[in-house]
């Protein structure tokens, strides 16, 4: 017989609750944690899913009984909307001086994170982000953590991931194109992308940054068709992902597409371009393929697929208060160590994150995270690549590849 979903939700919700902390009698004041994140704006969506992520990370531990080691202390999030960079610095401060957080979690955009931690740096705050670019953890900061690779190895990964794939399929791989928004996450993977190209020796037709919430993308698409590329990178954010797709499509421009995660890997993306958006591939990392029973409770409540932010900023949550719970400590410094030291595998949303893991090497980047390619098939995304992780098949160019 077929599970229903009220018995898969309570399967994954003893997963999650039994990877999380053990319960305790006596209950104490909350433990605060910062929570910065786009909640308006341009990216507001992306900032709605990592909150939710947070908050059912939260709600499992405290359903759990709370933080054990301080007598059963429940965590409360302190929220800040910061939809742009400028804002960032102030808010965080806010937290950290007001509302007296332990540490903080967030905020997706690279841009708002670095300006975040900044901030977190100085007041020896702990904060733990999805965010990709690669100055958050290559500035000697102590308290800056990544749950996933760095935006240079996601380009990395985009680009010898497709050009392994194109080979397997016997498809025409010399001429690339990559066009990239110009914030600190499009910039970095950008980079990557461009670093695999030279070492593969392989020089783009088309390198080309454009403004973030570009109006007219007529102009890169022509370049595109000029240049007869073989295949496209384009590294961008929603609104610019759905608009350089649906261009794309619309002049029959038909040519293998990898996007940069973010505004590629949301079930949004589908929404909007409906079926322009099939076989379109995207690194990614994490997908919810992984953790088949976490996304049948977050689809039964939401009614999408669990999406990659969801994922990774449950399982900052997570750690950020496995770390409090080993500290034994409201201590930032102490829960900061505790962090660097902890490696939490195979459980809970670390499960979903290729690897397997939420753990750091000295500089405070993921020591397990890797990326992965992601293809959307109607209305899902499956795990495509490399074969250590994939759920289903490739399809490039036509040709399903084993």
């Amino acid at each position: 017989m077929q599970r229903t979903w009220k018995t898969l939700a309570s399967a994954a919700a003893a997963t999650l609750a039994a990877a999380l902390l053990p319960s305790a009698a006596v209950a104490q004041a909350p433990v605060k944690i910062g929570v910065v994140l786009p909640l308006s704006g341009p990216n507001a969506q992306f900032g709605i899913n990592s909150r939710t992520g947070i908050e059912m990370a939260a709600d499992a531990i405290n359903a759990a009984g709370g933080i054990a080691s301080l007598g059963g202390a429940k965590i409360e999030l302190v929220v800040a909307d910061v939809p742009s960079p400028n804002t960032a610095a102030a808010a965080t401060q806010r937290l950290v001086s007001q509302d007296q957080v332990v540490g903080v979690v967030g905020a997706f955009v690279s841009s708002i994170t670095l300006a975040a931690s900044e901030v977190t740096e100085r007041a020896g705050i702990p904060m733990i982000t999805h965010s990709f670019a690669d100055q958050i953890t290559s500035r000697g900061y102590k308290y800056i953590f990544q749950v996933s690779a760095k935006a240079t190895t996601y380009g990395k990964a985009q680009f010898d991931y497709a050009i392994a794939l194109a080979k397997q399929a016997g498809a025409p791989f010399e001429k690339v194109a990559i066009f990239y928004e110009d914030t600190a996450y499009g910039t970095a993977q950008a980079k990557g992308l461009r670093e695999a190209a030279k070492a593969a020796g392989i020089t783009p037709a088309i390198d080309e940054a454009y403004p973030l919430g570009i109006t007219d993308v007529a102009p890169l698409i022509n370049k595109l068709r000029a240049s007869k590329a073989d295949i496209v990178f384009p590294v961008s954010y929603f609104n610019d992902a759905l608009q350089i797709i649906r261009a794309m499509r619309q002049q029959k421009i038909d040519i293998p597409t990898v996007g940069g995660a973010a505004g590629y890997i949301i079930p949004d993306f589908k929404k909007g371009l409906g079926e322009y958006s099939d076989g379109v591939f995207s690194i990614a990392p994490a997908n919810y393929d992984f953790i088949p029973e976490l996304n049948a409770l977050y689809k039964a409540k939401h009614g999408t697929f669990m999406t990659h932010e969801v994922i990774m900023y449950g399982a900052a949550l997570h750690h950020l208060a496995k770390a409090i719970d080993v500290a034994k400590s409201r201590d930032p410094e102490k829960i900061r160590d505790a962090i660097a030291a902890l490696k939490i595998c195979d459980t809970g949303f670390a499960a979903g994150i290729p690897g397997g893991c939420t753990a750091f090497d000295a500089t405070g980047l993921s020591s397990t995270a890797y990326p992965v390619f992601v293809q959307w098939r109607g209305d899902d995304l499956v795990t495509v690549f490399p074969a250590k992780a994939a759920k289903g098949p490739a399809i490039w160019a036509g040709k399903t590849l084993n």
